[in-house]
């Protein structure tokens, strides 16, 4: 996907929309509903955009949606591309290209992933401090465009700190709120905090797999998110991450693992999972 292509789907995008957002989110698997409820939406179907893919897993609605949260305009892709779909990394990376020609200067990465940590069990969210790349390529591979950023980019810091520092103070002001209102019966985090570790898929990992990912410092174990943030990044997009975890890592109960957990557990969380969103979208604009 060139330059070119980039500013063409942009410039697609904006016509359609009439909006100028400066904050896009991508809702990973069973994550979707939060941009059903976006004020003035206009919604663009991916195979309508110049150059998108499709995204053919089940839980990704497959359209962008340009709205506004309490009149903050933002652009939401619900439902990615992942590479084990059978796309290159350009055509998965191929949105990150378009916001940034769009004028958006932060994205927040939201995925579906597995626990590596008895303690953060599914229904929790982990805040991704930063990660590992397991997926066996990077996507910045080949020839690069200076118009994109440059040949070699500093990851040092992928994850914004300022950002990480609003997603985690407004998930305690929910749970006080929560407390508060008797909705739990004790204040608890529900917001942990951790590596995420992205891998090809699509099958599942191994037991041994998990094993060796907890002994590298992972905490969770996904299949998208990294390719993102890494462009986003070579763009000098502001980046954060957030993971629903849906499910423990293989190995780590005496039971297999399935993708209806995984959109079952995103159904599950979705009303505070929405409520975080829209005040981090008020806070970071």
């Amino acid at each position: 996907m060139t330059y070119e292509n980039a500013v063409e789907a942009a410039e697609f995008i904006k016509l359609k929309s009439g909006k100028a957002p400066k904050i896009a989110v991508v809702l990973g698997s069973g994550l979707g509903a939060f941009a059903d409820d976006l004020e003035n939406a206009v919604r663009l179907p991916y195979d309508g955009i110049p150059h998108f893919v499709r995204s053919t897993v089940e839980g990704h609605a497959g359209q962008l949606v340009i709205g506004e949260v309490d009149g903050v305009s933002i652009a939401v892709q619900q439902g990615r591309f992942h590479y084990y779909e059978g796309y290159d990394m350009q055509q998965v990376m191929f949105p990150m290209r378009v916001f940034a020609r769009m004028g958006i200067e932060t994205v927040i990465l939201t995925n579906a992933a597995g626990s590596l940590n008895s303690e953060m069990a599914p229904g929790s969210l982990m805040l991704i401090s930063d990660h590992i790349n397991m997926m066996g390529v990077n996507p910045l591979r080949g020839p690069n465009d200076a118009r994109f950023g440059p040949r070699f980019p500093d990851m040092t810091q992928v994850y914004d700190r300022e950002l990480q520092k609003i997603a985690n103070n407004a998930a305690n002001a929910i749970a006080d709120e929560r407390a508060a209102a008797g909705t739990d019966s004790e204040r608890h985090d529900f917001m942990h905090r951790g590596v995420y570790c992205a891998l090809s898929g699509p099958t599942y990992e191994t037991p041994t797999e998990i094993r060796l990912y907890r002994i590298l410092g992972a905490d969770a174990v996904g299949m998208s998110t990294v390719p993102e943030a890494i462009a986003a990044r070579h763009q000098g997009m502001r980046v954060l991450g957030i993971s629903c975890i849906t499910n423990f890592g293989a190995g780590m109960l005496d039971q297999p693992i399935d993708h209806q957990e995984v959109m079952e557990t995103g159904a599950r969380v979705a009303g505070i999972f929405k409520d975080l969103l829209c005040r981090i979208v008020k806070a970071a604009n």
